[in-house]
């Protein structure tokens, strides 16, 4: 199974690339995780709906064909540490890709949320995208270290 991050903007500080570097080197060789980061629609005086758009085809042609798509929306499910680790176990027992996508500095496009197959909370709280890559393959890791009964996470 892969594991597709789908990150809205293409330069973070090293250190946010270093932390999700270090965090993608640990995944086991059967749950690939992979990393696209796609084009910021330059702002302008373009209206909200263009910048959408624009990133809405961006996102749509990094994600394969046939992948499971969950978006991280202020207004998805929150999910505790253990619910996520179920969400994945779910998802390599589906066997289908799981792309999950992090939006721009206006989120994501309304009609892109509304087709996902899921939208999930990483926070209450209003996240840099940099420390949102990093938060979420800090926390797929914890999850597939749950389901392997591996030292990482401790309760």
């Amino acid at each position: 199974m892969k594991l597709l991050i789908v990150a809205v903007g293409q330069r973070v500080p090293d250190w946010a690339q270093t932390a999700y570097e270090d965090y993608a080197k640990r995944f086991p060789p059967e749950l690939k995780v992979e990393l696209k980061a796609v084009k910021t629609e330059p702002r302008g005086s373009k209206t909200l709906e263009t910048l959408y758009a624009a990133e809405r085809e961006r996102i749509a042609a990094a994600i394969p064909r046939g992948t499971r798509v969950v978006v991280l929306d202020e207004r998805g499910t929150s999910l505790t540490t253990k619910a996520l680790a179920q969400r994945l176990k779910d998802w390599q027992l589906g066997g289908d890709d799981v792309a999950l996508v992090i939006g721009g500095p206006d989120g994501l496009d309304p009609a892109l949320r509304q087709a996902a197959h899921e939208r999930i909370r990483l926070s209450d709280l209003t996240l840099p995208h940099a420390m949102v890559r990093v938060l979420l393959i800090e926390q797929l890791y914890r999850a597939w270290s749950v389901n392997a009964g591996h030292p990482y996470h401790r309760e």
